[in-house]
């Protein structure tokens, strides 16, 4: 991706895909995380005014907001809004400056209040400013491309930020090919989602879909499970046993976690890559199966690979084609939507949807304008499978009232990784503000956090780091600024801590019935990675976590 600099806020991004060439320029959009009437939620305004270097302006009655999908567009019309606008000027290296007047709508920008003004820098637009007005209206003022050829169907999945935009079009792309396809993405950003759109737009979309996670299965039965097994191969194999492989016969076969397939997996992975064939433990004459391999991961397989975990060669024919998922921090104009989107279907659950139908504007908002700055500002560490959960919690736990209601856990919970407040108060700089010249050319800044060497992370800052994160691995490495390969070298260094293999089966034992087999409350007391104590609980047969 090449980046080209203008003379004002505009970006100029050009992609280079498939021998293609693509032009979008970046602008400021505002998109609407919450509103009076919640059917309104993601509905978007792109600011071109300040692109050209105009007063772009926002009240009650102005601009007009576009729905997904198109449709008609409308302004705000909260009559609670002002019809006196507040207005956003372009600033010098890309940040906007907000102006509020005396006698106009109440603004927040985050927690603060806003007197007179504020100003934001390019860096804290490209992460998302929420802005909130009179209480009433959330808004998320962020960048976005400006739109190029767009894709048809949203192919099950919410949102239409520039990162799932790209997904989307990457799985246009490759859905009729039979290549294998590598899906890489944190934890809980919806990996299998992309895998079944492939399948389902796809010539084999009348085969099977199988869905395997490599990691929840016993290290001792990964081959027998994927590729079958005779009568009698092993202790216990009573039956014939078919296998994955022969059950996506004609469909597609989805291995998530692939990065934890032990080496004799990955060795007999490859084979049937090249050749199309597997053998079942147990026998000795191999059996054709026509599958398409769609597999994801959360780890870093060239780390892997460096450690000499994971083969060079199974991840050059795994990835045949290579979709990147973003995470939700990455996101966060899609928050609003897919909170709806999930909210919706619990109250469905509930019998309480009529909740969802409200079309009055002047009715108090069901989600509160507090709750939906605290959703938005969220680092998501679990991503969009923790955004559901916490959408069931408030739902249910908000059963029969008139809006939502968060309780003293999860307030804790949404504060506890929020973004910092954006933004510095325009009294402190001149009054008179310079128009924006040549020199003021925006500098384009990339939305990833600032990457460190391992060796200057502290072992308590690891420590404190992991407990954080629910000693969660990758969102451990996101907030230190390291790879999670990084994360686990320093575990294994670290005076301080210890690995899940570290724990003798009397230890992991005793925890579990301590802790009457709740694995989060098990992670917490023995501080080690989850997936991995996960994995040994598993192994010790002490039910499934």
């Amino acid at each position: 991706m090449q980046l080209k600099t203008s003379d004002n806020l505009s970006t100029t991004v050009e992609h280079a895909r498939g021998g293609e060439v693509s032009t979008q320029r970046v602008v400021p959009a505002l998109t609407i995380v919450s509103h009076p009437q919640p059917g309104r939620v993601g509905e978007r305004v792109l600011l071109e005014a300040l692109v050209a270097g105009r007063v772009a302006t926002l009240s009650r009655n102005d601009p007009d907001f576009s729905p997904p999908g198109g449709g008609l567009a409308q302004s705000l019309g909260d009559p609670f809004l002002s019809r006196t606008p507040i207005q956003l000027e372009p600033g010098p290296r890309g940040s906007l400056r907000l102006r509020v007047p005396e006698n106009g709508t109440q603004v927040r920008v985050a927690e603060e209040p806003v007197v007179g003004g504020r100003e934001l820098s390019l860096q804290e637009l490209t992460a998302g400013v929420p802005l909130v007005l009179a209480e009433r209206v959330v808004l998320l003022l962020h960048l976005a491309h400006t739109p190029e050829a767009t894709v048809a169907e949203d192919l099950g999945m919410v949102g239409r930020g520039d990162g799932i935009h790209r997904v989307r079009e990457d799985i246009t792309r490759v859905a009729d090919l039979n290549v294998p396809v590598l899906i890489r993405g944190e934890t809980g950003t919806g990996k299998e989602l992309v895998a079944r759109a492939i399948h389902d737009r796809g010539p084999r979309r009348a085969g099977p879909f199988v869905s395997v996670n490599l990691g929840a299965l016993a290290r001792e039965l990964v081959a027998a499970e994927l590729f079958g097994a005779q009568r009698g191969a092993f202790t216990g194999a009573t039956r014939d046993r078919e296998g994955f492989f022969r059950a996506a016969h004609g469909g597609t076969l989805f291995l998530d976690e692939v990065g934890e397939a032990p080496p004799e997996v990955q060795a007999a992975l490859l084979r049937v890559l090249e050749t199309g064939e597997v053998y079942p433990v147990g026998g000795h004459s191999p059996v054709v199966v026509d599958v398409r391999l769609v597999a994801a991961t959360d780890s870093n397989l060239e780390a892997r690979i460096q450690e000499k975990l994971f083969k060079a060669p199974l991840l050059h024919r795994l990835a045949g084609f290579e979709i990147q998922v973003p995470p939700l921090r990455e996101r966060r104009e899609d928050i609003g939507p897919l909170f709806l989107h999930f909210a919706r279907q619990e109250l469905e659950a509930i019998g309480e949807s009529e909740r969802m139908t409200s079309s009055d504007p002047r009715a108090e908002p069901w989600l509160p304008a507090s709750l939906a700055v605290r959703l938005v500002r969220y680092a998501w560490p679990g991503n969009v499978r923790q955004l559901r959960n916490v959408a069931r919690q408030l739902v249910i736990g908000s059963r029969g009232l008139p809006r939502l209601r968060v309780d003293a856990r999860l307030e804790q919970e949404l504060g506890s990784a929020a973004l910092s407040a954006p933004g510095r108060a325009l009294s402190t700089y001149a009054p008179q503000l310079p128009v924006p010249g040549p020199e003021d050319t925006p500098v384009p800044e990339e939305a990833v956090p600032t990457r460190r060497k391992p060796a200057d992370v502290s072992e308590q800052e690891l420590l404190e780091a992991l407990r954080a994160s629910a000693w969660d691995l990758q969102a451990t490495a996101g907030r230190l600024g390291i790879s999670r390969a990084s994360v686990y070298l320093l575990i294994d260094k670290s005076s301080l801590l210890r690995a899940a293999g570290d724990l003798s089966p009397e230890e992991i034992t005793r925890c579990f019935h301590e802790c009457g087999g709740d694995l989060d409350q098990m992670v917490q007391k023995l501080e080690v990675s989850r997936r991995a104590l996960q994995r040994r609980v598993r192994e010790l047969g002490l039910g499934s976590a």
